[in-house]
């Protein structure tokens, strides 16, 4: 079992950055890979960012590419979501996910066992 917590969210102006952190405990982090979704109001929860287990691979939705960055510290058992350049519509409430389902696809929310609670970012415009 893997327990995430989010943290670092908050109201920022766009064009402004955040960064986030999901903290884990539990079993060892660095062995799972991890991912980053956001559900905005009225809207289901989307793929944001995933990470592999040591890092070496990335891959990001379409609509946060060249503006937001994933990483890890294993020796902090923390993940990372930097994120720049914010837009209003990256107004949402971001979960940390871990823990992969590997028969379904790492853009899915089935594809993660393990959930963060969230965190609320909302950018104004």
């Amino acid at each position: 079992q893997v327990q995430l917590v989010e943290s670092g969210g908050g109201l920022v102006q766009a064009g402004g950055s955040l960064r986030l952190s999901c903290a884990a405990s539990g079993r060892t982090f660095s062995s799972y890979a991890m991912a980053w979704f956001r559900q905005a109001p009225g809207k289901e929860r989307a793929f944001v960012a995933y990470i592999s287990a040591g890092g070496g691979t990335t891959y990001y939705a379409d609509s946060v590419k060249g503006r937001f960055t994933v990483s890890r510290d294993n020796a902090k058992n923390t993940g990372y979501l930097q994120m720049n350049n914010l837009k209003p519509e990256d107004t949402a409430v971001y979960y940390c996910a871990a823990g992969r389902r590997t028969s379904e696809s790492i853009y899915s929310v089935p594809g993660y066992n393990y959930w963060g609670q969230g965190t609320q970012v909302t950018v104004s415009s």
